[in-house]
C-alpha cells in the first residue's frame, strides 16, 4: 500500500534538517520547542502571546498530559536565561484531520493554547500570519528551521536550532507525484534536490517565504528524505486563516 511509503514528520521519530546549518542565535524568535517531560517532540510557531500553531499529528495519541512549550531557546538542552517555559492548557485540532488522515493529510493543523501569555522581547516574538489566501509562486526561496539532526541517520535531536533554505515546487508537479495524497488547495511542496531537505524534521516547523509563514511541515518519503523524485509536503497556512481566526475568537 502506497500510504505506508510516506511518513508524517513526527517529532516522535526525532528531527533532521539535512544540508542545513546552525541558525544564528535567536534569529527566529517566533520558534517554539514543544516538549513532553522536558523532551523535545515537535516544533511550532508563536502566532499570538498565548497561541502556538503546529501540526495535528504531533499529538496523534490519546495522552496529551505533561506538554509545555519553550520559547526564546537556541540550545534546548540548556537552561538559557532567555527561555520561557509555559504549560499547554488546550488543543484545538482541525475536525477533518482524524477523519481523513490516511487518504488526505491536508488538514494536519493544530492550535495550542498556552496557560499564560508569553512575555514578548527580542528573544520571543509573535509571527504574523499572511493577511489572505493566495498563491506562492514556484522556485521562490524559502526557509525552514528546527532542532534537527545534521544527517538523516542520526538518532538524537540537535541541541541547537538548525535552518536550511528550500525552493517551492509547482503544485501541479506535487499532484503528479503524490496523487491523492496531495491537495492543491490546502498544500504546498518544496523541490527535492537531494541536498537540502527536512528528514523527519520537527513536526510543526514552518516554511517561511517572503518573511511570511507559508506552510507547516507535514510528510515526506519514509526513510528517504533526500529522495529526488517526491517533493516534501506542507499544509498551506493561508488556506486555513478563517478557521484559525474563528477558533481563537471562540476560545478567548
Amino acid at each position: 500500500e502506497f500510504y505506508k511509503t510516506l511518513v508524517f514528520v513526527t517529532g516522535g521519530m526525532e528531527s533532521s534538517i539535512f544540508g542545513g546549518k546552525e541558525a544564528k542565535h535567536h534569529s527566529r524568535p517566533y520558534m517554539v520547542s514543544i516538549q513532553c517531560k522536558n523532551h523535545h517532540t515537535c516544533g511550532g510557531m508563536l502566532i499570538r502571546q498565548d497561541y502556538v500553531l503546529t501540526a495535528a499529528h504531533c499529538f496523534d495519541f490519546s495522552s496529551r498530559d505533561h506538554f509545555e512549550v519553550v520559547l526564546g531557546a537556541h540550545n534546548i538542552n540548556r537552561k538559557e536565561k532567555t527561555q520561557q517555559r509555559i504549560p499547554v492548557i488546550k488543543y484545538i485540532q482541525h475536525p477533518m484531520f482524524e477523519r481523513n488522515k490516511k487518504e488526505d493529510c491536508s488538514y494536519d493543523k493544530l492550535l495550542i493554547k498556552l496557560k499564560n501569555k508569553a512575555k514578548l522581547n527580542k528573544f520571543v516574538k509573535v509571527m504574523c500570519l499572511p493577511k489572505k489566501n493566495g498563491k506562492t509562486p514556484a522556485n521562490v526561496k524559502c526557509y525552514i528551521a528546527g532542532w534537527g539532526l545534521k544527517t538523516p541517520k542520526g538518532q538524537q535531536a540537535s541541541d541547537v536550532m538548525q535552518e536550511d533554505s528550500l525552493k517551492l515546487q509547482e503544485n501541479s508537479k506535487c499532484k503528479i507525484w503524490w496523487k491523492q495524497y496531495f491537495n492543491t488547495e490546502r498544500m504546498i511542496c518544496s523541490v527535492s534536490d537531494g541536498k537540502h531537505a527536512f528528514c523527519l524534521v520537527d513536526s510543526g516547523s514552518h516554511l517561511i517565504c517572503y518573511t511570511k509563514p507559508q506552510g507547516i511541515a507535514s510528510y515526506t518519503i519514509k526513510n528517504n528524505c533526500t529522495n529526488t523524485t517526491y517533493p516534501q509536503v506542507y499544509v498551506k497556512i493561508s488556506y486555513f486563516l478563517p478557521w484559525t481566526k474563528k477558533k481563537i475568537k471562540m476560545n478567548d
